[in-house]
């Protein structure tokens, strides 16, 4: 690389921050070959979470994205993981949780605002600069860019982990015409630990940089169906994705980055109180959600989680609620998942709510819910008689 590349580069790294950007880095713009073989593994076993790009070629390829690449800037943003005095969870308040890649400003909009600014501020120094900027929903896995540029380092949980800012980071990158010299990638790693791994409440995390997206949690509040029990018991109150296998990391402990203000939280808003939300309408959701990256689904999917969310908690209070919901919402999935809860809750009320349901549901799958729970309770109270009857003799 000429003095001119390597200077302009050095020039730009330093002018990160005054462009809101964490970390710089460069990569190299050749073909990842060892990812597509990854990716095409990843399908065969069934493991794709259905948001990426189809085309595998394109995710790895940048040359058919970009004519003639010369490099590849890899740009992060760090965001908080932490809530300052967040508001309490309690019987007859209870709140769900959304995950801090959701918290603030939609990080897609906050990143392309980045590469923009990073965009001008090259091409008033190179005006023949040709360049196209991805953040997320682009062609090219974000991550294998940012590894590959030193940005940090492809971890078990497969996050991307710096060295100084830890995995609470939001990645994007830039093609470009332009000859960088490609940065070193960071050598650290995770070593032994397995904490992630470990800790991930439904096994998505099948080796180490191995995910089964279907499985993660994450991927599975986005969905929009009726779920799984297995599923509905492990979200607990999450309502938009998942941190477990972050918040675990001892990389990331005592990190929390709040010197962006557009990715600050807003309390009711990340941490909000789960009854509101069953009747919550479009206007409003919109109003209170429409900037942050939990939108991009609807309000039907949140809906369904704080449903989830009483059903765990076994939230008495929210019975009238949740019957109310098995009764009036024209969403099948949000009646059955009603059903779900207020089988988990129990009560005579409940019981007698969802009987009523039975007779007058006409959805399937909706149906088979109602009689899961009903079944759920009668076991219940055939446990309970059972326990009754062994005190009774002593045992």
């Amino acid at each position: 690389m000429s003095d001119k590349w390597e200077k302009l580069k050095a020039e730009m790294q330093a002018a990160a921050k005054s462009l809101g950007i964490d970390k710089i880095g460069i990569a190299s713009a050749d073909p990842f070959v060892s990812l597509k073989q990854i990716l095409l593994r990843h399908r065969e076993l069934g493991r794709e979470s259905g948001f990426e790009e189809p085309d595998i070629e394109k995710r790895t390829n940048p040359a058919l994205l970009f004519d003639n690449p010369q490099s590849i800037i890899a740009i992060a943003i760090a965001y908080p993981s932490k809530l300052k005095d967040p508001p309490k969870s309690e019987p007859g308040a209870r709140r769900g949780i959304m995950s801090r890649s959701a918290w603030g400003e939609d990080y897609h909009k906050v990143l392309r605002d980045r590469l923009a600014k990073l965009e001008a501020w090259l091409r008033e120094r190179v005006p023949e600069l040709r360049a196209e900027s991805m953040v997320d929903t682009g062609a090219l896995s974000d991550r294998a860019v940012a590894e590959r540029a030193g940005i940090g380092w492809s971890a078990k949980n497969c996050s991307i982990i710096s060295p100084e800012l830890g995995s609470w980071i939001y990645l994007g990158e830039m093609i470009t015409n332009l000859p960088f010299a490609p940065d070193e990638p960071v050598t650290e790693s995770c070593g032994t630990c397995t904490k992630c791994i470990d800790a991930c409440p439904t096994d998505a995390l099948v080796g180490p940089g191995q995910l089964n997206s279907s499985r993660c949690i994450s991927f599975v509040t986005q969905t929009k169906g009726m779920l799984s029990d297995e599923f509905m018991r492990k979200i607990g109150n999450r309502l938009y994705g998942c941190d477990t296998c972050q918040t675990v990391c001892p990389v990331n402990r005592g990190k929390s980055w709040t010197h962006q203000p557009e990715l600050q939280p807003e309390h009711e808003l990340v941490k909000p109180l789960l009854v509101p939300l069953l009747t919550i309408g479009n206007k409003e959701f919109q109003s209170r959600y429409g900037r942050t990256s939990s939108a991009w689904r609807g309000k039907k999917p949140i809906q369904r989680n704080a449903v989830i969310a009483l059903g765990n908690f076994k939230e008495a209070s929210a019975v009238p609620d949740l019957i109310r919901v098995l009764e009036q919402d024209t969403r099948p999935v949000l009646r059955g998942t009603a059903a779900w809860s207020l089988g988990r809750i129990g009560g005579e009320q409940a019981s007698a709510a969802l009987q009523a349901a039975s007779d007058k549901e006409s959805d399937e799958e909706a149906l088979q819910m109602i009689h899961n729970a009903l079944f759920a309770l009668s076991e219940g109270k055939r446990t309970e008689q059972s326990a009754i009857e062994a005190g009774d003799h002593g045992e």
